[in-house]
């Protein structure tokens, strides 16, 4: 670039040497009559203003020349790293193949995931080859942008200054090589977005061959647990577990499902994710069709009952595996039978087995909006309560026989979403209709609602 702008200053002297002479008539010396020709040159301002044009087109060449060498200097960094990441996903897969066929030879009795396993390597080989053969053609055609850039410093430097029309058709060209540097870079992390997917998924099936017995198995349905039918299938999760559905969420999990999570402390076990824009909850009780009898006793309760594809109570004890750890909220969503819907969210806590599973809900000071159906005394919690343990606040009253199913109750009023599930139109009868799902400051203590659900996911999503 210094011998550029030394080109530069060398045609400025030229021009100012040779300048632009004309003749004019000018008066004859002393003694004479005779006329003589004077050479004249340019004027100062022309040779200024020609200067000042070829100085800004060097500047702006050097602008746009600097400006592509910091973009190639990226793509080799990148392509560096991308180099690192292919050479580690090779060994990663010979010594994938390598374990396959060790274990093969061992009897494990693997074949079929095995098969799985070596065929996605064998996959990724061929995404590994196709990657080599895009940085090869990256490079030659890397090679030929810093040919195209030399060359055009070189006939700068020879042809001397150029005009607008030439600096704008420079300035063209370097967008375009831009344009073509920006669309390798796209394909680069498009690839890389293939590979991660392909290496998760071996070390998935790795997972699955040399731990088989610590893989989540479906629970039936009864006192063991919400069961995962037929129609769900239990998603590939990575070598270490995710904590709860907001965790797979982070991990780029964005569709709605059945999963397998790992609290901390706990055994794994499966859970119906449902993922938003904002997060993934993780659903703890699902009402819809009463298809499942939610009059369960305490052991129900504890462990969880239904089904994952359906109606379920997930358990409190996985739900307070979940959430004993860090701060949570509690997301219920009701539906009335006129398909209106209404939705709250709490700041929770929830006590293990010790206190019998009792619920602290913040107070929010209200008297009559949606969330105070559940909230609790700020420095009281409520303990849960079935038709065969009662811990409710009312002494002469067992509130989960007296209405159905299990809750957190404290004067039996309040709400009850796990109460009998009503068929539109609900029962005449006064005595029945208390017995159903219903939430007193919406639709009010005597209304059967039609679903509901609820959700945990922690409470740091309001802060993001």
């Amino acid at each position: 670039m210094k011998s550029t702008l030394a080109a530069l200053t060398l045609c400025l002297v030229v021009l100012m040497a040779t300048a632009f002479p004309f003749e004019r008539k000018g008066a004859s010396p002393a003694g004479g009559g005779a006329k003589e020709k004077r050479a004249q040159y340019a004027a100062l301002d022309d040779v200024n203003i020609i200067a000042h044009g070829l100085l800004q087109l060097g500047q702006n060449l050097k602008e746009h020349v600097d400006k592509t060498k910091g973009q190639m200097r990226d793509i080799f960094t990148k392509l560096k790293a991308f180099n690192r990441t292919v050479a580690e996903l090779g060994k990663e897969s010979q010594r994938q193949q390598t374990e396959g066929e060790t274990l093969k030879a061992r009897g494990v009795g693997m074949e079929n995931r095995e098969g799985q396993l070596l065929n996605v390597t064998a996959e990724l080989k061929e995404k590994v080859e196709e990657m080599q053969q895009e940085r090869r053609t990256m490079n030659e055609r890397m090679s030929r942008l810093e040919e195209r850039v030399d060359s055009m410093l070189q006939g700068h430097m020879n042809a001397g200054a150029r005009n607008n029309s030439d600096g704008r058709s420079i300035q063209l060209m370097l967008e375009a090589q831009n344009r073509r540097i920006d669309d390798l870079v796209e394909r680069i992390r498009l690839q890389q977005e293939k590979l991660d997917k392909q290496n998760m998924r071996i070390r998935t099936l790795q997972s699955q061959i040399q731990q088989p017995g610590q893989r989540p198995s479906p629970r039936s349905s009864g006192t063991q647990g919400p069961a995962q039918s037929g129609a769900e299938q239990q998603r590939d999760s990575p070598l270490e577990v995710a904590t709860d559905c907001h965790e797979l969420f982070l991990r780029g999990e964005s569709t709605s499902g059945v999963y397998a999570i790992q609290p901390v402390d706990s055994e794994p076990f499966n859970v119906l994710c449902e993922m938003t824009a904002d997060a993934g909850w993780t659903v703890i009780q699902r009402r819809q069709d009463g298809s499942v009898d939610f009059d369960q006793l305490w052991e129900a309760y504890e462990k969880g009952f239904g089904s994952l594809n359906g109606e379920f109570w997930l358990g409190l004890e996985k739900i307070h595996t979940i959430a004993k750890n860090s701060n949570y909220l509690l997301n219920v969503r009701f539906s009335d039978w006129g398909d209106d819907s209404a939705s709250v969210r709490f700041p929770f806590e929830l006590g293990g087995r010790e206190t019998n599973y009792s619920l602290l809900i913040r107070e929010t000071g209200a008297t009559d909006t949606l969330e105070s159906s559940m909230a609790t005394d700020s420095a009281l919690a409520l303990p849960f309560s079935t038709r065969d343990q009662d811990n409710d606040r009312k002494a002469d009253v067992n509130c989960a026989k007296h209405l159905s199913g299990g809750w957190w109750f404290s004067n039996c009023g309040r709400s009850n979403l796990n109460g009998r599930y009503f068929q539109t139109p609900p029962p005449k009868q006064r005595h029945q209709r208390k017995q159903g799902i219903f939430w007193k400051t919406w639709r009010g203590r005597y209304y059967p609602l039609k679903s509901s659900i609820m959700m945990i996911a922690p409470a740091a999503i309001n802060k993001s």
